[in-house]
Order: structure tokens, then sequence, then C-alpha cells
């Protein structure tokens, strides 16, 4: 049997933050970048959480996973409009940065950094299927040519992750999933 490799990605989380700490201001109702947190040009990208009311869930449930590539958190939370929700003072943002573990981590080649967060994205949806989320939460479908590129990705949720589940693998996700068979089971129980 052939050992599988697999292409961990390492998130530490923090937070929780709210609107006003990435630089809402209520007297104006706009983002005054200048004296957010969370907008460090050389370190808040990644991926991000937000928590908040849900008609149908209630309070203080994932919302929704966004990704910070190209822009800070900050910058990217602050277009979303999550100031318009009817309980916006209550918003909670949770950051996930990656590691980079050693100096032949993927992270470090050129043009890899996007693809990672991107990668982690969709795959943190597709597990959690966030309430608010519907881009992402179908985008890893069936299809042997999609998944392919998720099989062997496995997400490591450190710290503050909140309601994200601690580990994540592409093979429990899209891999083996429509494959497996129960006990029992013979080649002609599913259409």
């Amino acid at each position: 049997m052939q050992e599988k490799t697999l292409n961990d990605i390492r998130i530490e989380w923090e937070g929780s933050f709210s609107l006003y700490d990435i630089g809402y201001n209520d007297k104006n109702k706009k983002y005054e970048l200048t004296k957010a947190k969370l907008n460090d040009k050389y370190k808040d990208y990644g991926v991000y959480q937000i928590y908040g009311f849900h008609t149908l869930y209630g309070n203080s449930v994932l919302l929704y996973i966004g990704k910070a590539e190209d822009q800070t958190f900050a910058k990217r939370i602050s277009q979303e409009g999550w100031e318009y929700s009817l309980d916006y003072k209550n918003i909670q943002i949770y950051v996930g940065r990656f590691y980079n573990i050693s100096d032949s981590d993927p992270l470090n080649n050129d043009g890899v950094w996007n693809k990672i967060i991107s990668h982690a994205e969709k795959l943190l949806i597709y597990a959690h299927e966030p309430a608010v989320n519907s881009s992402n939460i179908r985008t890893l479908s069936r299809d042997e040519r999609i998944i392919k590129q998720y099989e062997n990705t496995r997400i490591l949720n450190y710290g503050v992750h909140r309601s994200l589940m601690p580990e994540i693998s592409g093979e429990m996700w899209v891999k083996e999933f429509g494959k497996i068979k129960l006990f029992g089971e013979t080649d002609n129980t599913h259409p």
C-alpha cells in the first residue's frame, strides 16, 4: 500500500474582533482603516470567520467564512456590508493566519500563497456550511476533476477557531465520501 502524502495547511486563529476594531465609525457610518486593527500590510492576510445573529439559527452563529489574500482583513471585511445587519454591534470576527513550517513549505513559493488561501477557504466552507455563504458551499462537487486537487489536503486549526473543527481533511469531505460502502452494502445499493 502506497503511503499518502498530505498537504497540511496550518491556521492560527485569533479573535474576537468587532466592526469597530476594523475601523467602523457609527457617527459617520463608514470605515476609517487608518485607525483599524487587522490592517497591517505585512501580516493581516488569510481566512476569516464572521459570527452574529441569524433569523433561523439564532445568536452568535457562524455566518460566513471568507478570505483576504490581496488586501488586509480590515479592508476586505469593510467591503462586505456587515454594518447593515440589524445586529451589527454584536458581529464577531475571527482571523486565521497561515503557518510556515519550514523553508521548504509551499507557502514560500511564488504564486502559491493565493492558491493556498483559496484552497483553505473552499474546504472550510464546504465542511462547515456557514449560514450566509452560498457561493462556495457546493463548489466542491462530486466531479472527480474538481475534487482531485483537494484529496490530499488537511487543514489544522489552532488557537481560537471557535466552531470550526480542529482538523478537516479532503479525504473525509470530498474524496472518499462518494466511493466508500457501508458494511454489507453491494454495488447496486446506490443508483
